[in-house]
């Protein structure tokens, strides 16, 4: 099997089908543990399915250092959902210091890379930080949002 051999697409695709439930029972251990091989090859979704898996405590403790972790490495990577996460993170004060900024920053890069359909939601969450945030401090966090997209750009 593709997935025992070592390849990281095998390997996030079993973790969902266990984590969904689908063609197999729905175990959020095994899913975790398919999510972790792939994600340790650099796997920015499987990265982003394990934090969301530490996020909400399926088949680990919850652990939101061990979720923004994940999160970060998917984010760098250019994964939407993960930049969205991090930004809640860093809003919300979970498994990191609370900082407004940095949560703008992950959250515009979000509405960057996002589908359309995931836009919306995205962008009040952007826009709801943006609002607590001075001219000084939106230019700052758009031009490191910038630097960061140019960055990620440049590893497709």
């Amino acid at each position: 099997m593709a997935s025992e051999q070592g390849e990281a697409d095998a390997q996030y695709n079993l973790g969902v089908c266990y984590g969904k439930g689908q063609g197999v029972t729905q175990v959020y251990e095994e899913a975790v543990k398919w999510y972790r091989l792939a994600a340790e090859q650099g796997h920015a979704d499987a990265q982003f399915n394990l934090g969301v898996c530490y996020d909400n405590g399926q088949g680990v403790a919850q652990d939101y250092e061990e979720a923004v972790k994940w999160y970060r490495m998917a984010a760098e990577q250019g994964n939407a959902g993960a930049q969205c996460k991090l930004g809640c993170c860093y809003y919300n004060e979970q498994g990191v210091t609370q900082d407004i900024k940095e949560a703008y920053k992950w959250l515009l890069l979000a509405c960057s890379n996002c589908s359309n359909d995931d836009f919306e939601k995205f962008s009040v969450g952007r826009d709801t930080a943006m609002s607590k945030l001075s001219q000084s401090e939106i230019t700052q966090a758009q031009n490191e949002a910038k630097l960061l997209q140019d960055k990620i750009d440049s590893m497709r």
